[in-house]
């Protein structure tokens, strides 16, 4: 029967909404107000209002028709990420595979709806722009600067060079950690995937034991007709046989077991 897509794709409605509203407060509320924005955690972690032109953590996509490019990208995972999703609820699928794509898509969402409309509700296209349309910039706001500065040499990556942690938004991180939640469980989740299906069928149980009870009385009857027609040739056979070959008694022999009269 499959499970019910409605209660993931309902966790991405409520992604969607948490993403979209954090975007919507920064910029109307801590940027005008708070200079764009807020410690939480000092000298560590807080909330500094940005615009990305491009991809997720302040990646871009160059040339004229590159956020072009990126948006249409974003549309069509959107559209296959959600097919995908339903697809596998009704192969029911593991719940936590389900949840995690469910993630993945609210973000793909999140960011897809700044990209399309920001540009024109929100006026923040870059200057030059043929249209505002799908030329919106995606608003990141979290910042980890605690971590930012130069590791040691050592490190893989991020050694011996001076590092700005990237910025992201609640978007970004549902996308992050969608991912990463199939790679670390990606055995138990795909497991399913080598269980056989059962075979649908539109009869019922009781239609289909009686036409196998059907089948099986057939393959007996068919295996005894089988059987006594061997046995009847090797009667016929043998008797053919005993009246060929066994030598007769000559009546007026002495030996005889009928001796002749006198």
């Amino acid at each position: 029967m499959g499970k019910s897509p409605y209660k993931f794709l309902f966790l991405t409605l409520v992604l969607i909404l948490i993403d979209q509203a954090i975007k919507l407060w920064m910029f109307y509320d801590v940027v005008p107000n708070h200079y764009g924005e807020i410690d939480l955690i000092p000298d560590f972690f807080k909330l500094h209002y940005v615009e990305n032109k491009g991809m997720a953590f302040g990646m871009e996509l160059g040339g004229d028709y590159g956020k072009l490019i990126l948006t249409a990208f974003r549309l069509g995972a959107m559209v296959g990420i959600c097919w995908y999703l339903v697809h596998l609820a009704r192969r029911n699928a593991h719940s936590g595979l389900l949840w995690s794509i469910a993630a993945v898509l609210g973000g793909a969402i999140g960011n897809v709806i700044d990209s399309t409309f920001y540009g024109v509700f929100l006026k923040n296209a870059p200057i030059g722009v043929s249209t505002p349309w799908f030329h919106g910039q995606v608003i990141d706001m979290f910042y980890a600067y605690g971590l930012d500065g130069q590791y040691p040499d050592w490190i893989p990556f991020l050694g011996g060079e001076y590092n700005t942690m990237p910025i992201f938004n609640f978007a970004d991180a549902c996308i992050f950690c969608g991912v990463v939640s199939i790679l670390l469980f990606q055995k138990s989740f795909f497991e399913f995937e080598t269980t056989i299906q059962p075979i649908k069928s539109g009869r019922d149980n009781n239609e289909m034991v009686e036409e196998n009870n059907y089948a099986a009385l057939e393959a007996e009857e068919f295996l005894n007709d089988e059987i006594n027609e061997d046995v009847s040739e090797i009667v016929k056979e043998d008797n053919q046989y005993r009246l060929t070959e066994e030598p007769s008694k000559d009546i007026n022999d002495k030996d005889s077991e009928y001796p002749t009269q006198k």
